[in-house]
């Protein structure tokens, strides 16, 4: 007899290449399988996750289900997970999940953050962790710009060309945009039913454009009608980017 469980995991994703498992890469996915083998004294557990990050991409909540081949409370498979991961990994939630729950089909939204320093150079202690775009920034502009961003649209324009998936249509509930005075940096959120490759980094560097005056305030509206990444063009570093919070239907309020 086998256990679901649904387990939320959050990442330093600097010394990982992404979520997914490759050869002869560390990834986020291999680590907890290999975590997960030593546990269950060498059989195969397999993890799906709620989507894959880049390298170099963090998460506060990336989540992932596994069938663990015997029952341990859920406490117990925190404690047992985190006994065996790498100090840039932390096991922050665990919960046995019905036979049915499914970590990336499931999903109702994602939240994504991103940060950016506007540091005139760029910060050692920060670099792994932020964007960086050392130009003047005019934030009021991006305030004025941001509900272009939400609602539902074709993202083509804001989808890098590594992605395979062919509908480019999502809706984005909601965007926003606060500067830190105390950290000089600019923290956006975007929360939408689904995010395509590279999307959330193209929708910031896009945004910075238009902070410093290289793009109209409402461009957006020109990049929706175009549907041509080129017009786009830049892509906000994966370092400023983290995967914040996986929405669920089965989930209250979800």
């Amino acid at each position: 007899m086998t256990q679901r469980y649904r387990v939320t995991v959050a990442y330093d994703g600097t010394d990982f290449a992404g979520f997914q498992s490759q050869p002869n890469q560390r990834t986020v996915q291999g680590t907890l399988e290999k975590a997960l083998m030593k546990m269950s004294k060498g059989e195969a557990v397999a993890v799906y996750g709620s989507g894959r990050t880049d390298s170099g991409v963090h998460a506060y909540g990336q989540v992932v289900h596994f069938d663990y081949p015997k029952l341990l409370p859920a406490t117990s498979m925190l404690r047992a997970l985190n006994s065996l991961l790498p100090l840039d990994m932390e096991v922050v939630d665990s919960q046995l999940a019905a036979p049915d729950f499914h970590a990336r089909f499931g999903t109702s939204g994602k939240r994504y953050l991103y940060r950016v320093d506007l540091g005139h150079y760029t910060n050692p202690f920060k670099r792994r962790y932020t964007g960086h775009y050392p130009y003047p920034i005019d934030v009021s502009r991006i305030q004025a710009a941001m509900p272009d961003v939400m609602g539902t649209h074709d993202y083509t324009s804001f989808a890098a060309s590594g992605g395979v998936i062919k509908n480019k249509v999502r809706t984005i509930y909601d965007a926003t945009v606060e500067y830190d005075e105390s950290a000089n940096e600019l923290i956006f959120e975007f929360y939408g039913n689904g995010f395509l490759y590279n999307m959330v980094r193209i929708l910031v560097a896009t945004l910075l454009e238009i902070g410093n005056g290289r793009r109209d305030v409402h461009d957006f509206l020109r990049l929706y009608e175009v549907k041509d990444r080129q017009e786009a063009r830049s892509t906000a570093p994966a370092s400023g980017l983290y995967l914040k919070e996986v929405y669920y239907k089965t989930d209250e309020n979800n």
